[in-house]
Formats: structure tokens, sequence, C-alpha cells
């Protein structure tokens, strides 16, 4: 399985991922030719060898005609992708991106929100580029290392702004990001993550530590020359031997037999939106023939602790037994398709980089039956059908 390490020593941004791509190999008629699907004109890609500090690397410039500098919204960008020539994977990733960028702007400014310096044309260059980029070099899974918060003050057309900025932050607490908190080295650094950086890398990348054989680097050169640290970022690029991802999970449980039905599923819905992998409940009789329940709780070993002290403080239990175990999981992917009954989200499985399975979104099946009034066994069977045929699966 190809895969893509990103080192965010200097933070993530669109324009350094473009030269981390262009320096490990990605030839820039590829990327042009990428670009020209979309269709848009009024910018032009500069690309120079550059250095920061004693590091050498590939510098990515976006220049923009005045009447394309701004005034995109979310749904222009995401028409853009829709209309444009470019594959399915790419339009579904790009697509993937906007929503999560929308939805922490939305977050932190509410509905109808200008975007202001995100609603520049080189936005969509940058989100649209690095996919393709992906795409063109045949990568399989993308990790990212921990992302370094910088500290400070950034000023915007709109004015000034905490750093990180405000839908970074969003973005980041939204993808249980990885973050390095800042030193003295990175709180003179000012901005570090940009929203865009911060929207790709986290939809794209998985923040787990990888164990692959590397073959080949590249270097993606900042726009600023830090004086405490080089602004750069690398890829890293190489072979994983397994297509099943191992990782270690907690599994949580705990008997209960004095609560009510409505309170256990009151905490297992908080238990499942505070960041559980798998809550279920089973069956038990316990002492004294009582009947009562099983909660179980699965985990990973970040979130261990937060749902300990939630089911400890949300039910009558005394204690909760931890049994920690290996996990083997397939790849997976959620992709949105443009289906006949509307966008769609899917969630598709890898074995050996081949497609075993998709499965249509719940809710977004339930959503379009209840707005169209069509029945949900039918909008799944029609969504499956088209995803099978987008997807080229038999």
């Amino acid at each position: 399985m190809k895969t893509a390490y990103i080192q965010a020593t200097a933070g993530i941004s669109g324009d350094m991922l473009l030269g981390c791509l262009l320096n490990v190999g990605l030839p820039i008629e590829t990327l042009g030719k990428s670009l020209e699907k979309l269709h848009i004109s009024g910018y032009r890609i500069e690309h120079i060898e550059s250095s920061r500090g004693m590091i050498r690397g590939t510098q990515v410039i976006v220049h923009q005609e005045e009447n394309t500098t701004h005034g995109y919204s979310i749904h222009d960008f995401t028409n853009l992708v829709q209309n444009s020539d470019l594959s399915e994977e790419t339009k579904s990733k790009s697509i993937s991106v906007l929503q999560k960028l929308e939805a922490a702007e939305i977050l932190v400014h509410g509905e109808g929100h200008e975007l202001h310096e995100l609603g520049d044309l080189d936005t969509i260059i940058d989100i649209v580029g690095v996919i393709a980029g992906f795409e063109s070099l045949n990568i399989d899974k993308i990790y990212c290392s921990p992302l370094p918060l910088g500290w400070g003050i950034i000023n915007t057309r709109k004015g000034p702004l905490p750093i990180p900025a405000p839908a970074t932050s969003h973005l980041i607490n939204m993808s249980n990001a990885r973050v390095v908190p800042p030193t003295k080295e990175y709180m003179e650094a000012g901005e570090l993550v940009t929203p865009t950086g911060a929207a790709i890398i986290t939809t794209l990348a998985s923040f787990d530590p990888p164990s692959f054989s590397v073959n080949r680097i590249g270097y993606g050169v900042g726009s600023r020359d830090i004086p405490t640290l080089p602004n750069v970022i690398s890829i890293w690029l190489g072979e994983t031997e397994q297509s099943l991802e191992q990782n270690v999970v907690s599994t949580l449980e705990t008997n209960i037999d004095d609560s009510t039905p409505e309170l256990i599923g009151y905490v297992t819905e908080k238990l499942l939106a505070s960041g559980a992998l798998d809550v279920w409940i089973t069956p038990i009789y316990m002492k004294k023939n009582r009947p009562g329940v099983t909660l179980s709780v699965l985990s990973t070993l970040e979130y261990q602790d937060k749902l300990l002290s939630l089911m400890l403080q949300e039910t009558s239990t005394l204690g909760v037994r931890i049994i920690n175990s290996n996990r083997y999981a397939a790849d997976r992917e959620i992709m949105t398709l443009n289906t006949s009954l509307g966008n769609v989200n899917i969630k598709v499985k890898k074995i050996n980089d081949a497609i075993t399975s998709i499965s249509p979104e719940y809710e977004d099946c339930k959503n379009i039956a209840l707005s169209q009034e069509v029945p949900l066994y039918e909008v799944f069977r029609i969504v499956e059908l088209e995803a099978r045929n987008i997807l080229g699966i038999i």
C-alpha cells in the first residue's frame, strides 16, 4: 500500500502541501492539467526552489488577478468542483474538505458568514491541487504528525484574530487531531496551521503514527522566513506491508442494575458523542436475580480516561473494568457521491487496495427518503447501485 506521511514541523498550509508534492515528484504539468478541469481562470501558479534555514525545498505561489482574489463562498467552490471534469475521487474528497471548512466557519461566525480570506481563489486551488496531487501519485493512505500550535494575534481583512484562528481550532477539535502545545520557538512563529491546511489534512490524514518503509522525501517551503524554526514541512512516501491496520483499543465495561432505561439511553448517546468507537448494552441477571445490563464502551487509548470519567459520573456504577486488546481494521474511506437523489456520503471498505464493499450513510438516506417521499429501502438500493457504477464495482 502506497503511504504518505506529512511531517508538519512548521504547521500545515495548502501552498506548503503543494510544494511538498511537487518536490517529491509530482510534475507541475500534471498539477496544471488537474486544475484546468475546474474550468477557472485568472490565476497562475509559480513554483520556485527556495530555502528556509539550511533546508531547501519547493515554494508554491498562487498569483491571482485582482478581480479573482475574493468573494467566493463555500457554495461557489462546491459548484466549481461538482461541475468540473475532475475524477469522482477528487470531487468527493474536495467536497468533504469544503463541507468540513464550512462547518467550522459556521461554528465561529454563524450561518451566511462571508469567507473573507478563505473566499480567495487560491483556497479551491490549494484544496483541489493537493487532493488531485495525492491521487496522481497513487497514494492510498495518508498520515500526519501532530500539528504545532502557534501563538499570538493575526490581522485579517476584518480585524485581529487569535492564533490558531478560531476556524482552525474547531477543525482540529472536530477531527480529534493531535497537536503540539506551543513552545517558545512556536510562540514566536505566529500562525502555523491555516484553516485551509487544517481542513485538508484533517479530512485526508490519520494522526496515528505509521509504520512503513520510506523511499522518497520532499520538502514544501512556506512564504515566511521564521527566525526561530525552519518554515518547511516534509512528505515521506513509502510502502506499508499490511493492508489491515493494527491499533490498541480499550473495552470499558460495567454492570448496572439500578438505572432506568431512559438513563441508559442518555448515557449511550453521550458516550458516542464524546468519542466512543461503539457502545452496546447486554441484558444480564445479577445478584438476587435482579435484571440488569452490562454497559460496554469501545474506545481508543486517547479517549479512555475521558469516557471512563463519563461512565462514573453519569451512571450509578462504583467501578469500571478495562480490557486492552489489539484491533485490526480494514481501510475505510468516507466519500461524497453525486447521485440522482442528491449528494450522499458512502463508506468504502478496502482490503489489499481493492474495494470490497460500500455502505450508504443512513442519515443521508433517511433525509432523502423523508424529503422526497421515497421508501428508505429504495433509497439505499438506488444509492448503492449508482455508487457501484461510479466506482466501477461489479
